[in-house]
């Protein structure tokens, strides 16, 4: 009988062995044993831990079939931020990155500079921290500062090292890097939920997202995901290491620690030599295994890139050199109008489906009636479809030679479709309105919006159930949520006891929701979730702010006159009125927003634009609020501060303009430290 230091070295040879060919099978794409070989290994190492599970090693290769199924997933913060990227579109805009570089780093603009160019890949973007060479925690890229812990599903992905290989490795250390799911192991994957009558992915993209947020590990295991990486965070070097000096040295650094990396990554002298990689990376990209939108390009010198230092959420060291959007033929079989609750009637074109950049497009919105006669769009079309910067879908243009011959310019319907009364166009606006309250799309669109997370908050209470209970004749309005029936509901046909109760008690804890999401969700025009805290923290119930005259709401800062008369026009009408009484007595009571717990910004209007480098966009309106202050959403005479970050855009001039005072990130900061 062997010992127990005899079997503990037969669990770490196995370890070793296993971990060897996993590399060598998916990072290196150079199997040395045969798959036979492999499992007979991995199966003596399973029984072995088994037998003595006080053996087992932290981060052994067995825990890549998968754990016990998580509840839900667990925040985590990084250590460094997950910065984003500037963005270059075309030679002319790279040529300014390299030209602004160099004006910092005061170099003569016949100077080259040294970049290290690689893909961009089109996948989900994760952070692996390593301590002492362990893989402790993988987290989701979430909003650049805090993400989600999904170690266990990481753990499944073979080609990632799970201890580092070598002996000099660094004492702690961040790695970022790309989930991505080959094109072959999509369409494989595709076909097998097809065949099981599961939802199909709609591209590479969504799947490896969709595969990596699995709350059961063992599902993550089962799809064919691997991963690349690129780049560090948080790090810290052991004793007896060299410093990284360049990305070149890091990529080496990478493949020695046992990380996949993209074998299309090259050394580029200044713009000529980046414009060379682009277009040649351009030409392979259809050939490419999986999904790139683009090409990243850094100052290859670390020491370089901390004196480049960052702006906003930015390093200004690097650049996403993107391709043009991907652009695709289609036909446009139909035009239908899309009636939304505030009554806005939105042209949408139903297109013969195209593949567009891996996602198949059948809809296009058409925006508006001037939108279509600009482009004279009309049905029977043969038109340009792409997808804008590779996600939203639109209509480029119309290839008029291929335009059947009996084809007439598409007239915008005078009525509205849902119910056929007329529609409204005022002067400033581009889209007519129905102005029937009682039209049942904006009855349904709502009761939707009612129900939606930002607003009330009512979980199970989709669109598609509204449309139901709507259709049923079970609700008409918003209050009348508040008066189901569990007995009404589970007649209804797909409405089990369990999902009714889970639907009622949502109902029920909504009647509590802050006065701000109340107002916010009885969906009044121009009456944003930033406004709805405003009006809150000025008026103590709804019935207060329904008897508001225009000029009382005129008094507040944010408000205009065009929102001031779209709010006192919303409760002028009786129905409304009913509405907000009947809601009332139905035990709808708002609960207060939380008071601000401090006075710096006591009664100022302060409005946030551009991108700030140590804070989200949420952050700081939090550190307005929690101040005193009230978010502006818009820059207007009586807006007290106009806190700027990188790409200020029209609001920053605006403010110049109105003579508004600017106040940097640090400003800021220091104005409510």
């Amino acid at each position: 009988m062997s010992s127990e230091k005899e079997i503990a070295q037969k669990i770490q040879k196995l370890s070793r062995d296993l971990d060897q060919l996993n590399y060598h099978y998916y990072v290196l794409d150079q199997p040395i044993a045969s798959d036979h070989e492999y499992d007979l290994k991995f199966r003596e190492l399973q029984k072995l831990e088994k037998e003595h599970p006080k053996l087992k090693l932290k981060n052994s290769p067995t825990d890549r079939v998968g754990a016990p199924v998580l509840e839900k997933f667990i925040k985590h913060d990084h250590i460094a931020p997950m910065l984003s990227l500037g963005n270059a579109y075309n030679l002319e805009e790279f040529t300014e990155f390299d030209e602004r570089i160099k004006r910092m780093l005061v170099l003569d603009s016949k100077d080259e500079i040294d970049y290290w160019c690689e893909l961009k890949f089109d996948g989900l973007s994760i952070s692996l921290t390593y301590d002492e060479g362990e893989l402790k925690i993988a987290s989701t890229r979430g909003d650049g500062v805090r993400g989600e812990n999904v170690t266990q599903n990481i753990k499944t992905i073979r080609s990632i090292p799970l201890k580092l290989h070598g002996s000099a490795n660094p004492k702690l250390m961040e790695v970022r890097g790309e989930v991505i799911l080959s094109h072959s192991d999509f369409k494989k994957l595709n076909s097998q939920r097809e065949k099981a009558d599961e939802e199909l992915f709609a591209n590479p993209r969504n799947a490896a997202a969709g595969s990596l947020r699995q709350l059961d590990s063992s599902i993550t295991a089962s799809r064919p995901l691997t991963a690349f990486f690129y780049g560090l965070g948080a790090f810290e070097l052991s004793k007896g290491m060299s410093k990284i000096t360049t990305q070149e040295d890091l990529y080496k650094n990478l493949k020695n620690w046992g990380f996949k990396t993209t074998e299309h990554s090259k050394l580029c002298k200044g713009v000529k030599g980046v414009e060379k990689f682009y277009q040649k990376i351009l030409e392979a990209r259809e050939t490419l295994p999986f999904d790139i939108d683009g090409i990243v390009v850094k100052v290859n010198s670390i020491a370089l890139q901390e004196e480049l230092g960052f702006v906003a959420r930015a390093p200004r060291s690097m650049i996403a050199f993107k391709y043009p959007s991907r652009q695709e033929t289609s036909v446009v079989n139909d035009i239908t109008i899309q009636v939304g609750r505030t009554g806005a009637l939105t042209p949408v074109a139903l297109l013969e489906p195209v593949q567009v950049g891996g996602v198949t497009v059948a809809r296009v919105t058409l925006h508006n009636p001037q939108e279509i006669a600009r482009k004279d769009i009309r049905i029977g079309d043969t038109v340009v479809v792409q997808r804008a910067g590779d996600v939203i879908p639109e209509i480029v243009k119309v290839i008029v030679e291929n335009r059947p011959k009996n084809s007439t310019p598409y007239l915008f319907p005078k009525k509205c479709p849902s119910c056929g009364e007329k529609t409204l166009q005022e002067e400033d606006e581009a889209v007519p309105r129905c102005i029937n309250d009682k039209c049942d799309a904006q009855v349904k669109e709502g009761i939707a919006h009612f129900a939606s997370k930002d607003a009330m908050d009512i979980t199970g209470l989709g669109y598609k159930i509204v449309e139901f209970l709507v259709d049923e004749k079970l609700i008409e309005n918003v209050a009348d949520l508040y008066v189901l029936k569990k007995e009404e509901l589970l007649k209804l046909e797909g409405f089990k006891e369990k999902s009714v109760m889970n639907l009622l008690n949502s109902i029920e804890e909504s009647k509590t929701r802050t006065l701000s999401r109340l107002i916010f969700g009885l969906g009044i025009r121009h009456v944003g979730e930033t406004l709805a805290k405003t009006l809150a923290a000025r008026f103590e119930s709804l019935s207060e702010l329904a008897e508001s005259s225009e000029e009382k709401l005129l008094e507040i800062h944010e408000i205009g006159e065009e929102v001031a008369k779209s709010i006192a026009q919303w409760f002028s009408k009786s129905a409304h009125h009913k509405l907000v009484e009947q809601l009332y007595k139905n035990g709808v009571r708002p609960g207060k927003n939380q008071k601000a717990k401090g006075t710096k910004l006591l009664n100022l209007n302060i409005v946030v634009t551009g991108t700030l480098s140590k804070l989200s966009r949420n952050q700081a309106h939090e550190l307005i609020e929690a101040n005193g202050g009230v978010v502006g959403s818009s820059v207007t005479k009586k807006t007290s501060y106009l806190v700027v970050g990188e790409d200020a855009g029209s609001k920053l001039k605006k403010a110049e303009d109105l003579g508004v005072k600017i106040l940097s990130e640090e400003a800021f900061l220091e104005l409510v430290s």
